[in-house]
């Protein structure tokens, strides 16, 4: 019997095994239509909900619409379903497995461990029986033993009956429990088609052809088009292969001066600290006057800086290559760009040239831009050695005689009639060099700049307060302090008009488009009552002094108040017997007026200071006559008191003689005779012992 119900056990344990592995794909069967059910249902509102869509490149297609809600109205048919399916396997399949499981199984487990406790029980009291003494009987003992082997006998036996029972009857719920639920699972699945064949009529059909035929319509328009583009990207390739290079060769690809726009990638340098900087790559375009950026994935762009009637000029970076700096009208605000390539960074100058004179704003401004362009080329004066002195880009070596000192003739906007007729060469010679650079002090000695020992190369206070040895400009009255960028400079003919320094003005701007020189050299103009100094703003040392009485015109730009410029007259230059006149030009933040203005309060001041110091001198000149006469006056004055006490001295002595008799006469000749032998030298000093 033990070895048999081994035998049952083990068919029971199978079965268990096989039923758990069975419930488990039913169950995916039914998740699974469950998820269909539900994403059938997802996909029909979805359909639904297409015409509520905004797509941004789509517009309202009326037939893609009405056609998708014609597949939303069939999917809901088969969505409901799939409902009825899921529900019709939930109570024909998954129900009778899960109660097999559930209910039977369990049952064979609990009754075997009931049967196991039960025998380990009987085991136990006939254990205890079969120790019971043949020769000391205690009938209570006995009686207790015997009782408790009956009752353990019998609940193993009752135990056992159920148990083997359901073993037997296990061998019959197996069949009926698989075939239940494949049973509920055929009619479930059987119902299902018979709903679907019922929904897809030959109306259905008709129109999923005609689906499928605009499908296959849509499918040769596609494979068209993308041949088209591919054609078109290698034709890309091929033209753009030149492209690639970062910087590629100017000249098969010029560069455009007369641009208006420009969008492109540059670098931006962003201050870290005192000393220390970080360069961010970002988009940056124009839009108007206005320069914007874009940073990546960022959807629109940012103000980065007003650029009508802004400054541009090319920088130097240690570390970067084609950077140029961005100078807004006030002067506020800057920046430092650094463009990928040569072409790149001479088209962003130029563009941005363009956009500060306000060109885009007319209805054809390239047109525009381009006869400005033309006007400056044709602007300036050709000669053979122009080309050569700016190839060389370096300036011309002057002698510094002593400045002659003349008063000033220039004023803020004046106009000389008598010299609006003469011509252009009157006013600039022919054959004259530009010279663009700053020429440093400690290494050149420029017209106008006073340079003493100890002082070349000095850093210099700007506002007068060194701490050490008294500063020059330290007595001046006035001290105003201008940022201004240097353009060039040349010697001029004439220094009676402002019409030198509007041309002059004109020939060095188109100098500089023509030789594509837009480096320009940023100082501080200091204008003071004695002179106007150009210095360094890093290192405050003196690039270039121009004493005030030679500067004798000044003016701006009639239409761009940015540009000013003056004439300083100094003796020497090419030839050395006669003055020569040389005009600067500089560029400013806007501040053309306020620095003429400065100027002309300088000279004026300065003007009213000589008047002083020549009243000053004559009045000490007329104090040290005084002061000569009144010594002369006194002394005559002690001339005179000292002959009065000589005569005092005299008559004292007469007196004397005459109350003395002749003793003190003999005396007296005595020593008169003395007085004779010591000769002159004694008498002198006799008298001024006396």
């Amino acid at each position: 019997t033990r070895s048999l119900l081994g035998v049952f056990e083990e068919d029971a344990a199978a079965i268990s095994n096989y039923i758990n592995q069975l419930f488990q794909a039913m169950h995916r069967i039914y998740d699974a239509q469950n998820e269909l059910s539900a994403a059938t249902h997802l996909t029909s509102k979805l359909l639904k909900e297409y015409e509520k869509q905004r797509f941004p490149l789509g517009g309202d297609d009326e037939v893609m619409t009405s056609t998708l809600q014609q597949f939303a109205k069939v999917i809901d048919e088969l969505s409901s379903c799939h409902a009825v399916l899921s529900t019709q396997l939930a109570d024909a399949m998954m129900f009778p497995i899960t109660q097999f499981k559930e209910r039977e199984l369990k049952e064979i487990l609990t009754l075997k461990e009931v049967f196991q406790i039960a025998s380990n029980d009987h085991d136990a009291a006939i254990t205890r029986y079969s120790r019971l003494s043949k020769r000391r009987e205690n009938e209570k003992i006995k009686a207790e033993v015997t009782e408790d082997v009956y009752t353990s006998r019998k609940k193993q036996h009752q135990t056992m009956m159920h148990y083997f029972c359901a073993l037997n009857t296990l061998q019959y719920k197996k069949k009926i429990a698989m075939l239940e639920p494949l049973l509920g699972y055929m009619q479930a699945q059987i119902s299902f088609f018979k709903m679907g064949s019922e929904n897809l009529t030959e109306q259905l059909e008709e129109f999923l052809t005609n689906i499928g035929t605009s499908v296959q319509n849509v499918r040769r328009e596609m494979e068209c088009e993308v041949e088209n583009m591919q054609q078109t990207i290698e034709d890309l390739e091929v033209a753009s292969d030149p492209l690639y290079l970062p910087d590629p060769d100017p000249t098969k690809f010029p560069v455009h001066r007369n641009l208006t726009r420009k969008a492109g990638y540059l670098n931006a340098r962003n201050k870290t600290g005192l000393v220390s900087s970080s360069w961010e790559r970002q988009f940056y375009f124009t839009q108007g006057g206005n320069l914007m950026s874009q940073a990546r994935g960022d959807v629109a762009g940012g103000l980065v800086m007003d650029i009508d009637n802004c400054s541009v000029m090319a920088v130097d970076c240690e570390d970067r290559r084609y950077c140029f700096q961005i100078t807004s009208f006030d002067g506020k605000k800057s920046s430092i760009l650094q463009a990928e390539s040569k072409k790149d960074y001479e088209e962003w100058i130029c563009t941005i040239n363009n956009i500060s004179k306000q060109i885009y704003l007319s209805e054809n401004p390239e047109e525009i831009a381009a006869r400005v362009n033309q006007s400056a080329l044709e602007a300036v004066t050709p000669s053979p050695s122009f080309q050569q002195r700016h190839e060389s880009m370096r300036p011309t070596v002057q002698s510094r005689p002593p400045a002659a000192r003349t008063s000033s003739t220039g004023s803020l906007g004046s106009e000389s009639a008598a010299l609006s007729a003469l011509s252009l060469d009157s006013l600039v010679a022919p054959d004259t060099p530009i010279q663009f650079d700053i020429i440093s002090p400690v290494s050149e000695d420029l017209p106008g700049q006073a340079k003493s020992s100890g002082q070349s190369g000095r850093r210099t206070n700007p506002f007068g307060e060194s701490g050490g040895s008294k500063s020059e400009t330290e007595d001046s009255i006035l001290h105003q302090l201008f940022i201004v960028r240097f353009l060039g400079s040349m010697e001029v003919k004439s220094d009676e008009s402002p019409d030198v320094v509007y041309e002059t003005m004109r020939q060095i701007l188109a100098a500089r488009a023509i030789h594509n020189v837009f480096r320009m050299t940023e100082s501080h103009l200091l204008v003071t009552c004695d002179c106007l100094k150009l210095i360094d703003p890093q290192t405050q040392v003196t690039r270039l002094r121009f004493p005030l009485p030679n500067v004798v015109l000044y003016a701006t730009h009639q239409e761009n108040k940015r540009l000013f410029g003056f004439v300083l007259r100094t003796s020497g230059g090419r030839a050395e017997s006669r003055q020569t006149s040389i005009c600067y030009i500089f560029e400013s933040n806007n501040e053309g007026e306020k620095i003429c203005d400065s100027v002309g309060l300088a000279k004026q001041i300065a003007f009213h200071a000589e008047l002083d110091r020549k009243a000053s001198e004559k009045q000490k000149e007329i104090d040290r006559v005084k002061e000569k006469q009144q010594k002369e006056l006194n002394k005559q004055k002690q001339i005179e008191k000292d002959l009065e006490e000589q005569s005092r001295l005299i008559a004292a002595s007469s007196r004397s003689n005459q109350s003395s008799g002749e003793g003190q006469f003999v005396v007296l000749s005595s020593s008169q005779s003395e007085d004779s032998d010591l000769g002159e030298d004694g008498k002198k000093k006799r008298e001024s012992e006396a």
